[in-house]
């Protein structure tokens, strides 16, 4: 019997211990956070059940257009960071049970490579070492700080530090306008919080559709978010209740709370790789191929330690392959091009595939259409007036190469689109597809069609 020990685990540790588990593997996890990772605990998880929280709000705020009358809604937030962080454990919980039911050891500690083949697992009772015949690392990724803006955990703080508050920020600053920024300063607007958004770059999400991220700043500035587009952060400081954001143009932006979100760095100091000759990037990220190995034979790594895409489906997916690899199960490399993501805002940003930004610079020949959310009966219904589907197809094979959606639960919305880019299915074929009437998903059919060629 194999036995491999895994190192962390997240999305891409758990993930990888139950496919090694079913495929008749001898299974260890070291994790020194909690089982489920910063995806469970910290972020995904968090973040999203506040989100939903946020949704419920931005629904009766617009119920007064649907004809429902009722009191200005009032925000618990220390109700709902007691709901947040409960229900984190609980799936922690849940997937901890799953593990001890398929077999896996789990081990509380802080694992270390010594040697390819071997990990030190160091517990409040002290060292065991563990021989493997493979290893995976899954360590995954903390918040990025900076000398000049240091979390305090009162008012100047981390994404993880956020569930702490128990009192609703009076003015929020949010420093950073990728998908962690721009999803917290949503949320926060929603519930009724002044929200000022700093952004280095022209626009919010800069990473993303530039359509779809365009409706979502119109929408958040209409909805009466400030946000201050090419602005840099200098630093950020504390004085009593007060927190001031100096940009480097010299402005300043005060508040009384402030969320950094200035990107990740790994988890990967401290815990043997590179004595081990476990080869790492300039920014300390793992380096790994298409089936999770690193620069030495029976190490793998996956997840955000190794900054593929630092998505909790890649890092499960990832983890999947390691073990199908290591245990001679069919392996599929991993495909980044048909990794479908969601930025949870409001209105929610679903992306899969070709991007605009490829055909924009030529480097993806594709025809694109635009089917606005607007003329949708099922959106009239619920008073839907921002969002749209997006397709990109091959102009010879008329395959479809990705999409977009914007709108309410585009993440569930882009679903079909994403099967239909990963088994390259003709636009013909997926608009023949049967939708309901009425549905938002009809617009994905009708975008479809409009890519018919007689």
């Amino acid at each position: 019997m194999a036995r491999v020990v895994i190192v962390g685990g997240g999305p891409g540790g758990y993930e990888s211990a139950l496919v090694a588990a079913q495929l008749g593997a001898e299974v260890v996890v070291i994790d020194s956070d909690g089982v489920g990772g910063s995806a469970v605990l910290t972020d995904c998880v968090p973040s999203k059940t506040l989100i939903a929280t946020a949704e419920v709000m931005s629904d009766l705020g617009s119920a007064n257009e649907l004809g429902i009358l009722v009191d200005p809604p009032r925000v618990d937030l220390a109700r709902v960071n007691q709901r947040v962080k409960a229900l984190a454990l609980a799936q922690s919980a849940d997937i901890e049970g799953r593990l001890a039911r398929e077999g896996v050891t789990v081990v509380h500690g802080r694992g270390r490579l010594d040697g390819p083949g071997r990990v030190v697992a160091t517990t409040a009772d002290g060292e065991t070492t563990y021989d493997a015949d493979a290893v995976l690392i899954a360590t995954g990724a903390a918040p990025r700080t900076l000398a000049s803006a240091q979390p305090d955990g009162e008012r100047i703080l981390t994404w993880e530090q956020v569930y702490d508050l128990d009192a609703m920020p009076e003015h929020l600053i949010v420093v950073g306008s990728g998908v962690t920024g721009a999803e917290f300063a949503s949320a926060y607007q929603a519930l009724g919080v002044r929200v000022t958004l700093v952004s280095s770059r022209e626009r919010v999400l800069p990473g993303e559709d530039p359509d779809a991220a365009q409706v979502l700043e119109d929408v958040s500035t209409r909805r009466g978010m400030t946000v201050l587009g090419q602005s840099r952060m200098a630093s950020v400081t504390r004085d009593g209740d007060v927190v001031t954001v100096a940009l480097q143009d010299g402005r300043t932006v005060t508040g009384s709370h402030c969320i950094l979100a200035l990107g990740s760095v790994p988890n990967t100091t401290g815990i043997g790789l590179e004595a081990a000759g476990v080869r790492l990037d300039d920014g300390g990220f793992v380096v790994v191929d298409k089936v999770s190995r690193t620069s030495v034979p029976g190490v793998y790594a996956a997840g955000d330690c190794t900054g593929v895409f630092m998505l909790a489906s890649v890092a499960a997916m990832q983890g999947r392959i390691a073990m199908a690899h290591v245990l001679g199960d069919a392996v599929q490399p991993l495909d980044l091009t048909v990794v479908s993501s969601n930025v949870f805002t409001a209105p929610e940003i679903a992306t899969v595939g070709v991007t605009q930004k490829q055909v924009d610079a030529g480097e993806v020949l594709a025809e694109v259409v635009m089917q606005p959310l607007a003329t949708n009966p099922r959106a009239k219904m619920q008073g839907i007036v921002d969002g749209f589907v997006k397709l990109f197809v091959a102009p010879g094979s008329r395959s479809l190469l990705g999409g977009v959606v914007v709108g309410p639960r585009a993440s569930e919305l882009i679903h079909p689109v994403s099967l239909a880019v990963t088994e390259r299915l003709t636009a013909d074929q997926f608009a023949q597809a049967f939708t309901v009437y009425p549905s938002i998903s009809g617009s994905i059919a009708e975008a479809a069609r409009r890519l018919h060629q007689a």
